[in-house]
């Protein structure tokens, strides 16, 4: 039978007796580098062990393992599940943990890792070990990406979700540059598409609030990817997403936008807009009388299909690891 922890109940790894624990490991992360990252989890067991965390190495083969291996390990009662890849591990195992109570911790590999980030865990899985027993459980919320036309099953995301240039940007960026060139293959992209893309606006609805926007990043985090910190005013412990929209349709300006980005004069421009909501709706419009123009979605640097779509907060929905000093987003 499942173990489930009441959500006052959930134990400290590491503190009272030995804990079980699964460490999900995706070997393709950051283009592979097999030996070296399973000789660095090997000693990384080693440490969360005489810390009394004892761990089950799960190591995924295809997309999608990590989500039910994560799932298997609700039903089988591990206290603790440990994510090791980047942002598309992590976000397979929100979406199997979603609902419990067992926790997550995260050691980052991979292209990136917003959550490891925004938590200031270190990029060496043996210093990241050494964090788990020290670290608390947090109950937060999750971001869910739901399509209005119901054809696609909702996904929960944890770090960011978005849609227009990003959108095109995660969903034709080619896996084996990714695996090769790592973030360097999504500023190639990110080149092909500013010249490719046409920016089209679609209609971003917020409560009383209604925009026309070529870009919106929705935010639970202050990192959005690399070095950039979009969302400075988001945070995992609140119950809402910080919104960045942009007005503006001329690639140009969004070349021009990138200054702003590096000197933190975002919320300066006339073309950029921010504020907090738990809900947003995306839905693609007409121009002209032709059809709408595809716009993308992603959640958590995947992707999440075409527009309409709707963000929404899912309260207490996961329990997060999060290690001491640790003061994610906020503003």
């Amino acid at each position: 039978m499942p173990v489930e922890l009441a959500s006052d109940s959930v134990r400290t790894p590491g503190r009272t007796g030995t804990q079980h624990a699964a460490l999900i490991f995706n070997p393709a992360a950051g283009g592979g580098r097999l030996r070296k990252q399973i000789h660095h989890l090997d000693e990384a067991q080693h440490i969360l062990s005489r810390a009394g965390i004892e761990t089950t190495l799960l190591t995924t083969g295809e997309p999608g393992d990590a989500t039910d291996f994560a799932r298997q390990c609700v039903a089988d009662g591990y206290e603790l599940v440990i994510a090791s890849g980047g942002d598309g591990t992590v976000n397979e195992v929100v979406n199997g943990l979603a609902g419990s109570k067992v926790p997550m911790a995260v050691f980052p590999s991979g292209t990136a890792n917003v959550l490891a980030k925004e938590l200031r865990v270190p990029w060496d899985v043996r210093r990241a070990a050494e964090l788990v027993p020290r670290s608390r459980p947090r109950r937060i919320a999750l971001g869910m990406i739901s399509h209005l036309d119901s054809a696609t099953a909702d996904r929960y995301f944890l770090c960011l979700g978005g849609a227009g240039p990003d959108g095109i940007l995660v969903y034709s960026v080619d896996l084996n540059t990714k695996l090769r060139a790592g973030i360097l293959a999504y500023w190639m992209e990110g080149m092909r598409q500013l010249i490719r893309y046409k920016f089209p606006h679609f209609r971003i609805t917020s409560g009383d609030r209604e925009l026309m926007a070529s870009l919106v990043v929705v935010g639970r985090t202050r990192s959005y990817g690399g070095p950039f910190e979009i969302t400075t005013g988001a945070s995992l412990f609140e119950d809402s997403f910080e919104i960045l929209a942009v007005t503006a349709r001329n690639p140009f300006t969004f070349v021009g936008l990138m200054p702003s980005l590096w000197l933190g004069r975002l919320r300066r421009r006339s073309d950029v807009h921010f504020w907090k909501t738990a809900a947003l709706r995306c839905e693609p419009v007409a121009a002209n009388g032709t059809a709408p123009l595809p716009v993308y979605a992603q959640v958590d640097g995947e992707p999440a299909g075409r527009l309409g779509v709707e963000f929404r907060i899912v309260p207490s929905a996961l329990t997060l690891m999060v290690p001491e000093n640790s003061k994610p987003g906020g503003g």
